[in-house]
């Protein structure tokens, strides 16, 4: 008895992931780059296809910085599409500071320090 090619154990396993039920340009990679200066934290997010609107930036409990991102599409032939993240802020940060850019599909999000002045009263 012959077995089936799907079942073959040198094909590829297609029960392992639903990925190839979509198409490749849904599930697009979004890389969060972080850097720091002396002066800030930054976070760069690749977000490419996201209108402006779309994008929130919040703080949770002075701790969390969340990026997250929500569109439906309007056209019916692709799904909804979302991009969530979430990092822990690192101790001593100004954050009624914080500032965001987003150009050219690239969000920019900008931590600055909180400096303690250390001196004599």
């Amino acid at each position: 008895m012959e077995v089936p090619a799907a079942f073959h154990p040198y094909s590829r396993n297609l029960f392992l992931s639903s990925a190839h039920l979509l198409p490749y340009h849904f599930v697009p990679e979004n890389y969060v780059h972080w850097t720091q200066t002396p002066e800030s934290h930054i976070y760069s997010a690749d977000i490419p296809g996201v209108r402006k609107e779309e994008i929130r930036v919040e703080v949770e409990d002075s701790r969390y910085l969340i990026i997250r991102t929500e569109a439906a599409n309007e056209s019916t032939e692709e799904p909804y599409r979302s991009f969530n993240r979430k990092f822990r802020l690192p101790g001593l940060v100004d954050v009624d500071g914080i500032s965001a850019e987003y150009v050219a599909g690239v969000l920019t999000v900008t931590v600055p320090r909180s400096f303690v002045r250390r001196g004599f009263s």
